[in-house]
């Protein structure tokens, strides 16, 4: 073994993303043109920040790497901020996005997230931790992810629930 001091490693440290990502679904979509078939792929990214920040992208790029980055630029651009309430959602919701209908419900701490697939990586990158969901209607991946995010859109904090009864 050679004791002789050794040269810090010029490869630099890769720097701290702000967000966690994770890739849903990737797809090949074939487009069939007079020359033959175009073949392109397509992302669909969730991301967060684990505490309450979400967004999600979907997009199409020639490659999966130029489809995720694409993916995530757009994730960036429609992110919402949840209201959540000691790991948890603040209240039942139910709701239905072209063929999937979603019901998240409100659970106490040690609950865990139940949630299948699609809607797990979302509730997982937003930060809630206890959670009970169902997805009824559909198995579409992105319909379900959009479906939780727009569930996600129309949740209250308690604050602006008392504010509007008054």
């Amino acid at each position: 073994m050679d004791k002789r001091p050794r040269k810090p490693n010029n490869r630099g440290e890769r720097p701290v993303r702000e967000f966690d990502q994770k890739v849903v679904e990737v797809k090949r979509v074939t487009r069939v043109t007079g020359g033959g078939k175009r073949m392109r792929f397509r992302a669909l990214i969730v991301i967060g920040d684990h505490k309450g920040r979400v967004g999600i992208g979907l997009r199409k790029g020639v490659d999966v790497a130029e489809a995720v980055n694409k993916a995530v630029n757009e994730a960036k651009k429609n992110m919402i901020t949840l209201p959540l309430v000691n790991d948890t959602i603040p209240h039942e919701i139910k709701l239905k996005y072209k063929s999937s209908k979603i019901i998240m419900l409100p659970a106490r701490p040690g609950t865990g997230v139940i949630a299948g697939g699609a809607v797990r990586s979302v509730l997982d990158m937003a930060g809630v931790k206890n959670v009970i969901s169902k997805m009824l209607g559909s198995n579409n991946k992105v319909n379900n992810v959009r479906a939780t995010f727009a569930a996600f859109k129309q949740m209250r904090s308690k604050e602006t629930i008392l504010a509007s009864r008054k």
